[in-house]
């Protein structure tokens, strides 16, 4: 299980690098265009993804910045904001590097942000929504960078193309 969670967290990071790359290409009215995505704007999208990150290693980890809700602007710069998900990243990749196999199944304690309620929860299954929720969003990302800029110079965000690049997930070329 923790090999799987080094590779989410790689994933995550190499992901977050192509959908930034990606993103700076985009004129800044097209990057904050309301796209009719949950939160607008491929601009409102990044800063969710953030926002999201940082509750969720507050959860894990008792540090850390909470945002006060799940639409919050942290960075209206798109550099700063870049800044703050490259250090994001790296602050994941960190904290599940030193977890071990009995952490997966320890209880971790939480308050939800929307309608408040307490929650009780593994974290191995915590930790699933957490990788999957940056997936879900950066799928929203993908999609309104394809509408502005095409498919064509849109980067897949694959986890295969990933492993390939990495070797990561046990995929080796054997040609």
């Amino acid at each position: 299980m923790l090999a799987r969670y080094r590779m989410f967290a790689g994933y995550n990071a190499w992901c977050n690098e192509r959908l930034y790359d990606t993103a700076a290409q985009v004129a800044d009215t097209d990057y904050r265009t309301d796209r009719g995505a949950f939160f607008k704007s491929l601009h409102g999208t990044l800063n969710h993804l953030l926002v999201g990150d940082r509750i969720w290693m507050r959860r894990f980890t008792g540090q850390g910045e909470a945002p006060p809700s799940l639409d919050a602007i942290l960075h209206d710069d798109f550099t700063r904001l870049r800044v703050a998900r490259r250090t994001e990243d790296e602050r994941i990749s960190h904290y599940i590097g030193t977890l071990s196999e009995d952490d997966l199944a320890k209880t971790i304690r939480y308050r939800t942000i929307v309608n408040p309620q307490d929650i009780e929860q593994v974290l191995a299954p915590a930790l699933d929504h957490f990788f999957n929720h940056q997936t879900h969003h950066r799928g929203q990302a993908h999609a309104m960078l394809s509408a502005v800029i095409g498919n064509d110079r849109t980067p897949s965000f694959d986890l295969i193309i990933y492993q390939r690049e990495t070797g990561q997930g046990g995929l080796h070329n054997i040609s």
